[in-house]
Formats: C-alpha cells, structure tokens, sequence
C-alpha cells in the first residue's frame, strides 16, 4: 500500500470517528488533536506527552487517553509550528501587514536556522532567498524545500543583484553583532518599489558600546528610543522607504534584550 494510500485511509477513517463522535460529543484527546491539526495519530500523542498540548490555551492536557468534549479547542506551542522559535520574533507584524504572501518573493537576511524563512513559506511565499554569513546553520527542512535559495557565508553588506538575480517583494532582517545602518542599502537595491520590509532591531548593536550595560544588556530607555528613532529617520531620509510601525518583539534575546520590529513600504 502507497504512503498517499495509507494516508487518505487514515483521514477517511478519522473523519469518519469524528463524524460518530459528534453523537456522544466526547473523544480522546490524541484523536481531537490529530483531526484539528490535520496531523498523524502517533504525532499528536507525542505532543501531549511532551506537555505542549493546552485546552482552550490554558489547561495542559496530561494524557492522550484523556476523554474530553469534542467541542473543545486544542492548542499546540506555537514554536512547533516552525523551525525555529525565532519565527516567533517577528510574526505579529508580517500577520498584521502582510498575513498572505501567495506568489511573493523574499529574502530572509540574517536567515540563521530559518525562523523568519519558514513563516514566509507558511504564510504563502513563492520562494525565499535565505542568505546569512555563516555556514550549515540553515535546519534541514529547509535545506530540502526546493522554495529556498539557501545563499550562506555572504556578508549581508555585499549583497548585490548577483547574488539575489531578481527583485524581491519582500525582506526580513535578523542582523546580530552589526548595525542594520550598515546593510539597509544594500538591502534597498534588491527590494523592489512597493515591497515590504521587517526588520529585527536590536538596540545593543545599535547603541554605542559605553551604552551597553553587563551582560550585554540595554536598559536605558532613552538610548533604546534614540537608536529606534535614528533607525527610522535614516530609513525615510535616505532610503525614501515609509516606516509604518515599530513595535516590541514579544520574544526577548538571548540576554534578556527587548528586541523591536520596524515595518517598512519602499
């Protein structure tokens, strides 16, 4: 039997559970969860017993064989849904701006594991471009996705139209130990007119050194609004981009840092 086999088998027959437990209103929590994720049996039990099943977003559900009324919603930790947490840094501002991206073209700059690649892809893009400096950091997921353009140890400085052969609608900007001043024009020469970019700051690269307190930390409010606001200015003034939104990330640094993400329309 063929793996697409098996599987309609199983959605057929899940389905079918689904449709006779509407008439006792209660199910299992491992079958509640495969059906409302669309995911196999063995991978919903495995979510569960790792503690990363909740009911209605609060309540932790213990054990698959639980028996629970099949009107509940389940919820997964939303980091499973990507390759990494990092995902997580962004996504309020691209749900926000830009939630379908069918069709589009992006570059992931600072791509590290992937996190900001693999919304893009979830979230409808065509292909990205993934380009960061280092090397053998991109998860093997997307290694395998023929979508992505993996570009590695490439100095986000020197990215040219070479190296991107296309415009892009869209760029994210993941940037660590440099300046986002520093990469944004070259940046700007492969973002085509109209398109989208979210960028990740993060104010201890931003700020000057003496401002950077221990453990590489920046608590000062007004060094944090003064990067924030020189980042902003230099983007409308020399780059003519309209800087729509700058919000806190709701994922902190590794360090504790509030992080921001800055919208952008070329």
């Amino acid at each position: 039997m063929s793996r697409i086999t098996f599987c309609r088998i199983r959605t057929y027959n899940l389905n079918l559970k689904m449709k006779n437990i509407k008439k006792t209103k209660k199910i299992r929590a491992d079958e509640l969860l495969a059906y409302q994720q669309d995911i196999p049996i063995e991978e919903a039990r495995k979510f569960i017993l790792a503690g990363l099943v909740r009911i209605n977003s609060n309540q932790m559900v213990k054990n698959s064989s639980e028996i629970i009324e099949q009107g509940i919603n389940l919820t997964l930790d939303e980091s499973l849904k990507y390759v990494s947490r990092g995902a997580l840094k962004i996504k309020p501002s691209i749900m926000k701006y830009l939630p379908d991206m069918a069709g589009l073209i992006a570059a992931d700059i600072g791509a590290s594991t992937g996190g900001f690649t693999d919304l893009m892809l979830q979230s409808g893009a065509s292909k990205v471009y993934a380009v960061d400096v280092g090397y053998g950091q991109l998860h093997y997921k997307l290694r395998q996705d023929e979508r992505v353009i993996n570009i590695e140890r490439v100095n986000a400085r020197a990215i040219d139209n070479k190296m991107v052969p296309e415009m892009v609608d869209v760029i994210t900007m993941d940037l660590s130990f440099i300046s986002v001043l520093k990469v944004l024009p070259s940046v700007n020469n492969i973002l085509k007119e109209n398109g989208w970019a979210f960028i990740l700051i993060k104010p201890q690269f931003e700020a000057r050194s003496f401002e950077v307190g221990k453990g590489g930390v920046v608590r000062d409010r007004e060094v944090i609004e003064r990067c924030l606001s020189s980042i902003s200015s230099y983007i409308q003034k020399n780059l003519t981009w309209n800087v729509l939104d700058t919000i806190p990330s709701p994922i902190l640094g590794p360090k504790g840092n509030q992080e921001y993400i800055l919208t952008c329309r070329k």
